[in-house]
């Protein structure tokens, strides 16, 4: 029988799964920067890690694990020179060689988070961090805190707050800030970054009275005898925003390294990012050239920025990078179903009065997708809503068709684009058909349903509520499925992902959302590793543990593949690599 049992260095290698074990030692030579070899001799290796349980990524025959399995790694440069037997891993050892004995422990690829905003991340763990507050009470108190250390007439500003895990599920108002905030003026982001509070002062300097209209794809909360509640909807948001006072560089620096350490941590060494502010970028650029960037960074740019400008962001630095570059563009089509913002076909079933708020309008959409996709940028449209689905699958097939028309190349040299939806969470099936059709990646966050399950059939519906979260519809129809978190809207840890993905239970297991839609553990790995790597065009760099790919891997306390499933959101990291230098190690 022969098997194809994955890519290395870019090639199909096909055998007979007798000789999988010898394909994955047959590397010994390949890392980059290693010495040449000789007749008696092979280079040895800078790293091995032996005494391993090594999840490959490597699909294997079906008589035998569902992935290849080895029991030890040896990194040369920041390379994987071979995987294989303890024993053979150990012919590689030299006088410099550091030998790493894993005790056993499950490794695997690093973790490739597919979506994340690292700069609002770190912002927020700086600023007033709303996370997890239980009540409108709690969301004071956390405020005056801040108050009672601020400068006068500072901007108190933070997020994380969710009103629906508070016992009255009420929005808070600008008055209930008013009380605690002595003069200051106050911005709160809610947990999905799609609408916030703004208190009385911050309502005052951004101009924002009753006699304001509200913006285009945007809301103005209002009471009953029309005045502004605090309560302000995507792009109503911005007339606070504009008045602001920017972070520091230090400052967001600060952020940015929390947010990396955070990262490490929990496994991610690889991220794709939107922090929209090129000062960030910068930030990232300043770490690596210090050697303190600890993991792998796409970032994507705001599709909004004319073309002009976009091509000089991506000239600006080198797109062959592989620990920094500029990747695709982003746009936003709706906002969140949480915030009754996600633009849907047909009403909210909870507030039949809207059905969203949709972002741009549909012929100058396709018009700025297909001018982006001829200029050569791959295009991510956050789209929650299956209207706001809609619109980015019709911006998309002009896009494509135009590009085709034209015989223009996608980023990586070929004529597939790679045109992404991030979020997807609400799709009919007609839908995830025309993804698979277009080619188009699903790029989605499994631990938003750990959230979202408590209400999301009051918003949606059972019938909506049953194709939305589609992990296996995608899946099952051939879609390409990239997990990430929406770091910092959901924590950056994957083991709360990879819970949500194979079960579709809450923490607790007392509630299960349409079960039918769960994955096997190997394919959330997959959705988690390889697939997010295929995602940003980096398919044959990182995503699986062969000889050649880059040495980016995670040492766990257990095998999440055959842990019981309420044990995984326990799992620990014990050990961080990126390009063959650990960078998180647990304390003993």
């Amino acid at each position: 029988m022969m098997v194809q049992i994955g890519r290395i260095m870019g090639k199909a290698v096909i055998l007979c799964p007798c000789l999988i074990a010898m394909v994955i030692l047959s590397g010994a030579g390949t890392a980059q920067n290693a010495a040449p070899q000789t007749k008696d001799s092979k280079p040895k290796a800078d790293a091995i890690y032996i005494h391993a349980n090594v999840y490959t990524g490597v699909p294997a025959a079906a008589q035998f694990s569902s992935v290849v399995r080895a029991e030890a790694i040896a990194v040369r440069g920041d390379r994987i020179q071979a995987v294989g037997k303890n024993a053979d891993i150990e012919k590689l050892k030299g006088p410099q060689t550091e030998v790493i004995d894993l005790g056993g422990h499950f490794a695997m690829p690093g973790f490739n988070d597919a979506h994340v905003h690292l700069a609002g991340a770190g912002l927020k763990k700086l600023n007033v961090d709303l996370t997890g507050v239980k009540t409108l009470d709690e969301l004071r108190e956390r405020l005056l805190a801040k108050v009672q250390t601020a400068r006068a007439g500072q901007w108190i500003l933070g997020g994380g707050w969710d009103e629906t895990t508070w016992p009255m599920k009420v929005l808070p108002s600008r008055w209930d800030l008013d009380e605690v905030s002595d003069g200051h003026p106050v911005y709160l982001d809610r947990v999905d970054g799609h609408l916030a509070v703004a208190n009385t002062r911050a309502l005052q300097l951004a101009d924002i009275t009753i006699a304001s209209r509200d913006p285009e794809g945007g809301l103005i909360d209002r009471d009953a005898n029309g005045q502004p509640t605090g309560i302000l909807r995507e792009s109503a948001k911005q007339a606070v925003l504009i008045v602001v006072p920017q972070p520091t560089h230090e400052k967001r620096r600060r952020g940015i390294e929390i947010a990396l350490a955070d990262m490490a941590e929990h496994g991610v060494t690889s991220a794709q990012d939107y922090s929209p502010d090129w000062e960030n970028f910068q930030i990232y650029e300043e770490l690596e050239k210090e050697g303190k960037l600890t993991a792998r960074i796409s970032e994507w740019l705001p599709f909004d920025l004319s073309v002009e400008d976009l091509k000089k962001r991506r000239d600006a630095h080198p797109q062959s990078d592989l620990m920094l570059h500029t990747g695709m563009l982003k746009a936003f089509m709706d906002g969140s179903v949480g915030g009754h913002t996600a633009a849907l076909l047909e009403p909210y079933t909870d507030d039949p009065k809207t059905s969203g708020l949709p972002q741009y309008e549909a012929a100058k959409l396709n018009e700025m997708a297909r001018e982006r996709v001829l200029a050569g940028f791959q295009l991510g449209f956050h789209a929650i809503g299956d209207k706001g689905v809609q619109m980015a699958l019709d911006a998309f097939a002009e896009a494509e068709k135009a590009a085709r028309e034209q015989k223009v190349k996608a980023a990586n040299g070929g004529d597939d684009f790679r045109l992404r939806i991030e979020h997807a969470q609400v799709t009919t099936p007609a839908q995830i058909a025309r993804f698979k059709e277009l080619k188009v990646i699903a790029s989605m966050q499994p631990s938003h349903l750990l959230t979202d399950m408590r209400w999301v059939n009051e918003r949606l519906g059972p019938k909506r509520a049953a194709t939305s979260y589609a992990w296996a519809g995608f899946l099952n129809k051939g879609v390409t499925l990239a997990f990430g978190t929406d770091y910092p809207v959901e924590s950056v840890t994957p083991f709360r992902g990879l819970y949500a993905a194979v079960t579709r239970k809450s923490p607790d297991g007392k509630q299960e959302f349409f079960p039918e839609q769960k994955l096997m553990m190997d394919q959330a790995i997959a959705a988690y590793t390889s697939s997010s790597a295929f995602a940003e065009f980096e398919e044959k760099e990182k995503g699986r543990l062969v000889p050649g790919m880059l040495a980016d891997f995670v040492v766990l306390d257990r095998d999440i593949t055959g842990a019981p499933a309420e044990k995984l959101l326990a799992t620990r990291v014990l050990r961080t690599v990126v390009g063959g230098k650990t960078v998180y190690e647990a304390s003993k």
